[in-house]
């Protein structure tokens, strides 16, 4: 947890000092398309902001009003971020309808232009971090993070290559024109950002891929079982949650059954070290002969 909130605390200042080239490249130039760059790093340094917040309140331990831990703060955090992308977008949209309706005169374009792509080399490499290690430390407000910082980088790029063909051109209404469409760009990522994090809200099931694995191990590591069956996951933050229900003979001693409970815990927490299992062992009258069959 202490990684996760180095990097949060690193994307403030990330976002701080990208927000400033941005605004000085839109300052050298008065080009609308630098301005609505400008506009989407502002969000930047407040998503990083909540972020960080988030992942705070995350890392609380368990307590009595939560006895499930604080995971899904992050998912909260994630959400937001994806709201302020899309009014982001909006407002970029706004500013390219006016700048459509009346072209400003770009000044100065090549300077600003190579400030602003100093703020997009920076947000690159930011970017390629915070994915990174968002996914190593199953954080989903830095992954989050990560791709809105991905929209930015595509953006940036849009806004570079619109204004560099206003100046060579001489058609000044491409800049609001690659504004707008760079705004419905990072409308598109917002929804997405938005959409991945209430998946998580709504205790959406582990991918398939992890499902799969988690019941080859229950299948390998019950030896003395018979099956297990009513197998469920969620999953929230960093934190995995499975639960099912262990089918034994119905001589086995609890001691028994105990050391099995154990043997699948310790295999299923060294492939997901954040595991939280609870495993209901149940007589062998019981077995509903679906599920996983134990090996």
């Amino acid at each position: 947890m202490a990684n996760t909130l180095r990097i949060a605390v690193g994307s403030i200042f990330v976002g701080l000092a990208v927000l400033a080239l941005k605004l000085l490249a839109w300052w050298m130039t008065g080009s609308i398309a630098l301005l609505s760059d400008a506009l989407e790093s502002t969000v930047n340094v407040a998503t990083a902001l909540a972020a960080l917040v988030a992942i705070r309140v995350a890392a609380r331990p368990a307590d009595d009003g939560h006895p499930y831990g604080h995971h899904k703060a992050e998912f909260f955090s994630a959400v937001l971020e994806g709201v302020m992308i899309i009014v982001a977008a909006l407002l970029i949209m706004r500013e390219a309808y006016a700048g459509f309706r009346n072209p400003p005169v770009l000044e100065a374009p090549f300077a600003g232009m190579a400030v602003n792509a100093a703020a997009g080399a920076v947000n690159a490499v930011w970017c390629w971090v915070l994915i990174t290690w968002g996914r190593r430390l199953k954080s989903p407000a830095l992954v989050a993070d990560g791709r809105h910082l991905l929209s930015d980088v595509i953006s940036s790029a849009g806004v570079l290559l619109g204004v560099c063909l206003a100046v060579l051109t001489g058609w000044s209404v491409l800049d609001p024109v690659l504004a707008g469409l760079v705004g419905l760009n990072i409308l598109w990522s917002g929804w997405k950002v938005t959409a991945s994090s209430l998946s998580g809200l709504m205790d959406e099931a582990v991918p398939e891929s992890t499902l799969a694995e988690i019941r080859a191990i229950i299948s390998d590591k019950a030896t003395g079982a018979i099956e297990a069956h009513d197998l469920r996951t969620r999953h929230a933050g960093r934190v995995t949650f499975i639960d099912f229900h262990l089918v034994v003979a119905g001589q086995t001693t609890v001691e028994d059954a105990h050391a099995i409970c154990d043997r699948i815990e310790t295999s299923l927490r060294r492939s997901l070290p954040d595991a939280q299992i609870t495993i209901h062992v149940e007589p062998d009258h019981k077995a509903k002969h679906s599920g996983v069959l134990v090996l």
